[in-house]
This record gives C-alpha cells, sequence and structure tokens, in this order.
C-alpha cells in the first residue's frame, strides 16, 4: 500500500513515515506538491487541515472530485464542528492532534481494511487486476488480455516476491496439453504481457524461470 502524507510539520511527517513501516509512504509539506505526488496512484492520504498554501478541507473537496482514495485528516482543530466539517467534506476519519502513533497506524488500518478491494482484485501502483471480471488496466486504461496471459499474471501476482520455474508455469498454464507446448510457448506469453502491462515488474530470472517483483 502507498500512503501520502501532507503535514507541513516535517519532524511530524517524518514521524509518522517512519510509525508506517508496513506501508510505502510519500511526503508532502504542502497541498502544491501533493497535487504533483496525486499523479501517481496512492491508497490512502493523510492530510492536515492547516496547510502553508490553503486548506486541506477545499484539498480534501479537489480530490473527491475525481477520485475515491481514503482521507484520514490530521488537524489540532479538535471542535465537533471542526471534525463534522472534516467528515461532510468526503474524508474518511478525523485525528485530533496530539495523537499517539499507535493509534494512528490502528486507524490507518482499519481504513485500509475498509476500503480494500475483494480478494480477487490485485493492486499495486498503476496496476488493477480484476480476476473474477477479467478486467484489467495500467494508469486507467484496459489492457486486453489472453486466456493463456491471464493464467500467467494470476500466477505471478498471487506468487510475488517469490521466483516461479519455467517448468511450474508450463504446467499449470496449460494444465494437460504441457507436454506437447512449444519451447518458446512460455518466453512469448511473458513477452506479450510486457508489452500490454508496460512498467510491470516481471522479472526474468535466468537459468530458472521469472518473478512479479
Amino acid at each position: 500500500m502507498k500512503i501520502l502524507i501532507i503535514e507541513d510539520d516535517k519532524v511530524l511527517n517524518k514521524g509518522i513515515a517512519l510509525s508506517l513501516p508496513a506501508q510505502q509512504t510519500v511526503q508532502a509539506y504542502n497541498i502544491a506538491q501533493a497535487r504533483g505526488l496525486l499523479d501517481a496512484a496512492v491508497d490512502l492520504i493523510l492530510l492536515d487541515v492547516n496547510l502553508p498554501d490553503g486548506s486541506g478541507l477545499d484539498f480534501c473537496r479537489e480530490i473527491r472530485e475525481k477520485s475515491n482514495v481514503p482521507i484520514i485528516f490530521l488537524t489540532a482543530n479538535d471542535m465537533e464542528l471542526d471534525i463534522v466539517a472534516g467528515l461532510a467534506c468526503g474524508a474518511d476519519d478525523y485525528i485530533t492532534k496530539p495523537f499517539s502513533l499507535a493509534v494512528l497506524r490502528a486507524r490507518v488500518e482499519a481504513v485500509l481494511r475498509r476500503t480494500a478491494p475483494p480478494d480477487n482484485v490485485f493492486r499495486q501502483g498503476a496496476f488493477v487486476f480484476d480476476f473474477d471480471k477479467m478486467l484489467f488496466s495500467v494508469d486507467g486504461i484496459p489492457a486486453e488480455l489472453s486466456k493463456t496471459e491471464q493464467k500467467l499474471l494470476k500466477l505471478l501476482v498471487k506468487n510475488r516476491g517469490v521466483t516461479l520455474s519455467r517448468e511450474l508455469l508450463i504446467d499449470r498454464i496449460w494444465s494437460d496439453g504441457a507436454a506437447f507446448v512449444e519451447g518458446n510457448a512460455l518466453s512469448v506469453a511473458v513477452r506479450r504481457l510486457r508489452e500490454k502491462l508496460a512498467g510491470a515488474p516481471i522479472k526474468t530470472v535466468y537459468g530458472i524461470g521469472y518473478m512479479w517483483e
């Protein structure tokens, strides 16, 4: 998961990032920086209400015009009306300062669980793969995959970080027909998958097989 932290207090921003070791974090200290970072896919935003170049509330509304990414407000404004205003503009949660980093972690994990896609939907950066509906996209652009490419992709992402041997992949993809598959069929399928999913982290482990990093 990638979390965008928008907090102008650099010490607090760094502390929040360090308190979320299980997540990939990117940091911004104002709205202008955050806009640039939103060009890349993020899974959750931690957003300060009071920023040097504008209101986090207004920025939240701006984000909501084009995205449903989960947003948690971080702010010293702890009046009931402030909290209501934050939730009303589209935030998923609201944490008042000072706060415990342990509580922050728990709230982040709760929001991520609540907004997580179904188990058979894989998300990583710009890639979204729905294996049930057979819908695949990169940066929101659909990619048409053959049945063979879908099988190969599913094996790679379900075993990400693990090198899968050529023999195992051939056996699992072509099943009973594995004995009759041409020797370069797997290499062709991998090449086509890379072409259709530009930037996909499919690593060739020479002499062994392939891995989704």
